[in-house]
């Protein structure tokens, strides 16, 4: 009692300290991952420029509220990716005293379908008018405060343009570049060459180490440069039925075919209700016992399960097929009858006029002119109707001429209300019947190419999934690894309980996706936490799959992309090398003919090659350094050995047939003109790459 009486005097002291307790862990977790543990206030910088947070969060806020369906990350990722873009551009805006004036502003809003197609700004002819445009904005203060936000993205638009015309303006092609296009392309070498092709060695002849694929990375940074990363190696425990979950579902679904007995509170008696065999409402039955609900449609063959298709369209009214498996579905399916027509396939040439909804059509009309022309393809689509795939290609204001017309399959009930005429012309006609009707897209001439019958299923659907049990067992295993394996090795331990290791992903700090298991951005962030070292494990749940145990395996600060992504494209290069040297030391003599007898391969010829083709006969493939030294030796000289691309040659000049001189090469320049003309798509990688930029966004949990 002494002891009570003592803790009821201190509750108020208890209190306190549980509050302050709490308060100190609240205060620390905020410290350490909310707002207050940001070390910088601004979400990034670009060569010195700050990209504040408040401003960063409500363009990826207005984002994600668009509708387009993304998440907050890619959302981020999108407007980083712009913010870094404008900072990179107007820099090199300000450096060239870039100005716009309203004449080009106008021009540039006027592109925009909301300002240069909206109804208040357009004139008595329907042209944008600038006068109503100037009169509207200064009587809609609300309207102004948006034109002036457009009117930002124009002036940074306007100047792209002209930087971009500057870039393209100084991107110049030489007459001599002319000059070296045509004589690659007209000069002639035949030469006879050895070749002792790298395949010869077996790979497992030859080893590369880690280090060695790590300093060809340092030589080639440009190539392999990549932000930091982090090295995630997981097991996936998937959470999926086993044959006793299965075997349980398809006896189930085989029970409702029969009768069963239930016990009427109501009558006290035991009344027989009917099985799926002789069920009176189809319906309701379906309903009350599949997780896909009853559909009343008719369906066509091809829309049927492929393997089960044949069997289940030609069951007759009242037969029963199944249980068959579906996706991801044990089924049953009662014939309800046949009909005949239930899709429809046809083509159309659309003739539109002004005042139709057709988007851009070919050529402005009355709606006169266009039922007079539309009437005359009738009566020559009538007359000849294989000719209407040609008359839709020609004349059609509508998308479908780029398929001759073909609009493809539809049923009765799937187009919108306004095509109805067109819907009724089609399930009224025989195929190949060929008509016109009007709607509000224009005069449509129409021909019916195909119809379908179809069959309507009563189908009961049981999901095949795990039963509570199994995903227990499954939740105790991958519960049992992840404990495991924070102490013990990652792969053996996974060994032991009969679980396999993936591939690492090496993950980037924005990353969303984790190779395989698409979207699991919440893997990435805990790789990417501060609380996170290497060696730790943690499990994931992800819903409809299973369990993640992810272990964060190493973190790659060099700037250049992992060993274990790189090696797949430096490893054949490495080992390329080497066998290069082993197959020198065999390619010796004086002569082309011993030389590949010492090699043990024979004496190849090459006629007619040039550089601008540097093609070996015999399926070898393009060897540029092979075909270039046979260029570069006298007649009758031989070459030391050369490393190409898929062995080690020697080559014997026999003969360099060189193209006559021409005046002019204006149309080789033209070709490499051609070849240059996305040159100038090049300046912007360019900037970010020389670009300082400092990327914060992890700090505010993007």
């Amino acid at each position: 009692m002494a002891v009570l009486a003592k803790i009821r005097q201190r509750s108020a002291l208890l209190i306190g300290v549980i509050a302050l307790a709490l308060f100190a862990f609240i205060i620390q977790d905020l410290f350490t991952r909310g707002t207050f543990g940001q070390s910088s206030k601004d979400v990034g910088s670009i060569d010195g420029k700050d990209i504040s947070f408040e401003d960063f969060r409500v363009k990826v806020s207005d984002i994600e509220k668009s509708g387009q369906g993304i998440t907050s990350t890619e959302a981020a990722n999108r407007v980083w990716d712009r913010e870094v873009s404008i900072a990179l551009l107007s820099t090199q805006f300000d450096k060239l005293g870039l100005r716009v004036g309203e004449k080009h502003l106008i021009e540039v809003l006027k592109a925009d379908p909301n300002i240069g197609k909206a109804p208040m700004f357009l004139n008595a002819a329907g042209m944008f008018d600038v006068t109503k445009f100037k009169d509207y904005i200064k009587t809609n203060p609300d309207a102004a405060q948006f034109i002036t936000a457009k009117e930002k993205d124009a002036e940074l638009n306007a100047k792209f343009q002209i930087y971009n015309t500057l870039i393209k303006s100084g991107l110049y092609t030489t007459a001599s570049e002319g000059k070296l296009k045509y004589e690659m392309e007209a000069n002639k070498v035949n030469f006879a060459y050895a070749g002792a092709l790298y395949s010869s060695i077996k790979d497992s002849e030859v080893k590369i180490s880690d280090s060695e694929i790590v300093d060809y990375m340092k030589k080639n940074e440009k190539k392999f440069k990549a932000e930091d990363t982090r090295e995630i190696q997981y097991v996936l425990v998937e959470d999926k039925p086993s044959k006793e979950d299965e075997a349980e579902i398809k006896a189930k679904i085989t029970g409702l075919l029969k009768g069963s007995t239930k016990y009427n509170e109501v009558t006290k008696q035991t009344d027989s209700v009917p099985g799926f065999r002789n069920a009176t409402n189809i319906a309701e039955f379906v309903n009350a016992n599949s997780d896909v609900p009853y559909d009343s449609t008719y369906v066509a063959k091809n829309a049927l399960p492929a393997v089960d298709a044949d069997k289940l369209f030609s069951l007759p009214a009242g037969a029963i097929y199944g249980p068959y498996v579906y996706g991801k579905y044990y089924a049953i399916s009662k014939s309800l009858g046949f009909r005949a027509g239930v899709n429809a396939k046809a083509s159309q040439i659309v003739i539109a006029y002004e005042g139709s909804q057709t988007q851009n059509p070919k050529e402005k009309r009355t709606k006169e002119e266009a039922k007079a022309k539309a009437e005359e393809i009738l009566a020559q689509a009538q007359s000849n109707p294989d000719s209407f795939m040609m008359l839709a290609f020609t004349n059609s204001d509508d998308a479908s001429a780029q398929q001759g017309g073909d609009v493809g399959y539809f049923s009765q009930n799937q187009l919108p209300p306004a095509l109805k005429p067109f819907s009724d012309f089609v399930f009224s006609n025989g195929i190949g019947k060929v008509g016109l009707v009007e709607t509000p897209l224009g005069f449509h001439i129409i021909k019916i190419t195909d119809k379908q019958d179809g069959i309507r299923l009563a189908t009961i659907a049981q999901k095949i999934e795990p039963s509570e049990a199994t995903s227990d067992k499954v939740f105790t295993l991958a519960t049992k690894f992840e404990m495991e394996a924070a102490d013990k090795d990652f792969a053996a331990t996974a060994k032991e309980l009969g679980l396999k290791v993936a591939a690492p992903i090496s993950a980037r700090a924005m990353d969303e996706q984790f190779g395989p298991l698409g979207n699991q951005r919440n893997i990435v962030r805990w790789a990417f936490d501060k609380e996170t070292n290497t060696g730790d494990v943690k499990r994931f749940e992800i819903a409809n799959v299973g369990h993640v145990i992810a272990q964060y395996k190493s973190e790659n600060k060099s700037g250049l992309v992992s060993v274990t992504m790189a090696r797949p494209y430096v490893e054949p290069i490495l080992k390329n090398k080497k066998k290069a040297e082993i197959l020198k030391g065999k390619l010796t003599g004086s002569t082309i003919e011993a030389i590949a007898k010492s090699a043990g391969v024979a004496v190849q010829q090459a006629t007619n090659v040039t550089l601008e083709n540097p093609v070996l006969p015999g399926g070898v493939g393009q060897e540029p350094k092979v075909v270039g030294n046979a260029f570069a030796l006298a007649a009758n000289k031989i070459s030391a050995p050369i490393e190409g691309n898929t062995g080690v040659y020697v080559v014997k000049n026999i003969s360099t047939v060189k193209a006559p001189a021409i005046a002019n090469h204006a149309e080789y320049v033209a070709k490499v003109k051609a070849q240059s003309a996305s040159d100038a798509s090049r300046i912007l990688p360019t900037l970010k790459n020389n670009a300082k930029i400092e990327d914060n966004r992890l700090q505010f949990n993007y």
